[in-house]
Order: structure tokens, then sequence, then C-alpha cells
């Protein structure tokens, strides 16, 4: 008699256990295939009482978002804010009623995102979901990812590398290491030269090779020597980066030497310059020139 009861208590945990298995299964799987469709094909309407408990939590802050209405307009900021949208599940398991899955999504800003216009850049994130599951549907759902590094990709929060990566432009500029100064540089960057400044001929120099050319190999040319000091960076919002410094230069057919105050505008992007504008006592220059 003890060793059949053992027996019929085993059986009644091996058969709890694949319930569990299987309630999970089916969990996820339709908890994967209903944000595929939701994120990836903008398939809104299918936030709905088939899918999610009618009192649905998004767990945030200041206040949870609470309801299938409040959760449909929270998760349709993303469908019209991003277009190119990819939505991947790289992970996802189960124990109990509760769900985690690790995702990745990309996207390019198009249209309005919480009251922020298109700025048309690209984010691509990784975060953590955990959601809560009740009776086959989604209930609660709570998401955890870099806010602040999403706000740099969307140009709203400069990236604290930007300082860092002009300082070395500068550095490198001073020890002339060009082409270190060059791999800095988008392969699309737009260069503007003080209007007035000779070299402002070729306004803009677009990409690498024309700065390269149409700045960089002239100065060469034009000055005996030509120092940057007294730089001072400044960290700006919009990724960008204002340095106000002095230029130190003797020209070579005049002998004239320049102390001249100046000031430069970066602009960078995915931790590359993107665009430059100098701003200078232009008279000075051309004084020197004459």
């Amino acid at each position: 008699m003890k060793k059949l009861t053992l027996l019929l208590v085993i059986a009644f945990i091996s058969l709890n256990s694949y319930a569990q298995k299987s309630n999970i299964d089916k969990d996820i799987k339709m908890y994967t295939q209903v944000w595929d469709d939701i994120v990836n094909k903008g398939k809104t309407d299918l936030i709905n009482e088939t899918h999610f408990d009618t009192n649905i939590i998004m767990v945030t802050s200041p206040e949870n978002i609470v309801g299938i209405d409040a959760f449909k307009a929270y998760y349709q900021n993303f469908i019209t804010g991003f277009s190119e949208r990819t939505f991947t599940v790289k992970n996802i398991f189960g124990q109990g009623n509760q769900l985690v899955k690790h995702w990745h999504f990309t996207g390019k800003h198009t249209g309005d995102f919480f009251g922020i216009p298109a700025t048309g850049n690209t984010v691509n994130i990784e975060g953590v979901t955990i959601a809560k599951m009740k009776n086959g549907k989604i209930a609660q759902e709570q998401d955890f990812l870099d806010n602040t590094l999403m706000m740099q990709q969307l140009g709203l929060v400069s990236n604290p590398e930007n300082v860092g990566i002009i300082d070395s432009a500068y550095n490198n500029f001073s020890k002339g290491d060009v082409p270190a100064v060059l791999g800095l540089m988008d392969t699309n960057i737009i260069w503007y030269e003080a209007e007035s400044n000779s070299l402002a001929d070729g306004n803009p120099y677009k990409g690498p090779d024309a700065v390269l050319n149409g700045v960089f190999l002239r100065l060469g040319d034009k000055y005996e020597y030509f120092k940057l000091k007294d730089i001072e960076l400044h960290d700006m919002s919009n990724n960008q980066v204002l340095a106000t410094l002095r230029y130190d230069a003797k020209m070579k057919t005049t002998g004239e030497t320049i102390d001249v105050q100046v000031a430069h505008l970066w602009t960078l992007k995915n931790g590359k310059i993107i665009g430059f504008q100098q701003y200078a006592d232009t008279k000075k220059l051309a004084d020197s020139e004459n």
C-alpha cells in the first residue's frame, strides 16, 4: 500500500510538472508571436482581450500604465515613431507565471515618439522584459533598458565620450598625426572654414579627403609652423563640442607670426565627427598673408 501511494505521488508530481511546462511553452509561443506581430508588423490591434488581461499593467515611472487602451496607446508611440523596425527576442524562458525575455530593437526615428519630433536617427538598443502571465494572457510587463543610451542615439542627450574624441583629435593634430585625425571623421563629414578665411574657398569640404587636401595640406604649405594652444573643451547638447583656443603660427612667405583667438564647433554621431565649423578673427589671418 505504501509503495502504491508513493507511486501515485510521483505520478502526480510528474503530471503536474509536465502540465506546468506545457503551459509555460504555450505562454512563450503566444507571447513571442504576439510581440513579433505588434512591433515588426505594426499590428497594435493585437493588444486586445484575447492576448492581454483587461487590467494589464506596464510598470513604469512616475506611475504605472493600466488597462488595454492605455497600454496600446503607449506602444503605438513605437509604431508611429520608428520606421524600419526590427524587434528580435534573443532569448526567453519562464518559471511559474513569469516570463523573462532578452530583446533587441532597431528602428529609424521618422515620426512622433512620445512628443519627440522625428530626428532621422537610428536607435540600436537591447533590454530585458519581465512579464507576468494570467490564464494564458499577458497581465504585467516591466522593461529594463538603458534609456540614456537611447536618448543619446536620438541626439537628445550628448554622448559623454564626445569630449574625449575631440581631445584626441587635437592631441593627434599637435603630434602631426594627421591620419589619426582623419580616422576620427565620418566618411560624410561636412567641414566649414570661417567666412573670409582664405581656406573657406572650398566650403563646404565634404569627406576626410577633402579636408586633408583642402585644409591640412594647405596649412602645411602656408605656414612654417602651425600650433594650437590654450584649448578648452565645452560639452554641448545635441552631440556637439565647443572648443575655444588660439592659433600660434608663422607664415612662410611673409615671416609674419599670428596669435589668433578662434572657436571650433564640432558635431558628432555614433563616435565619429560629422561636422566642423570654424569661427576666427579672419582679419588677423588675412593681415599675416599680406
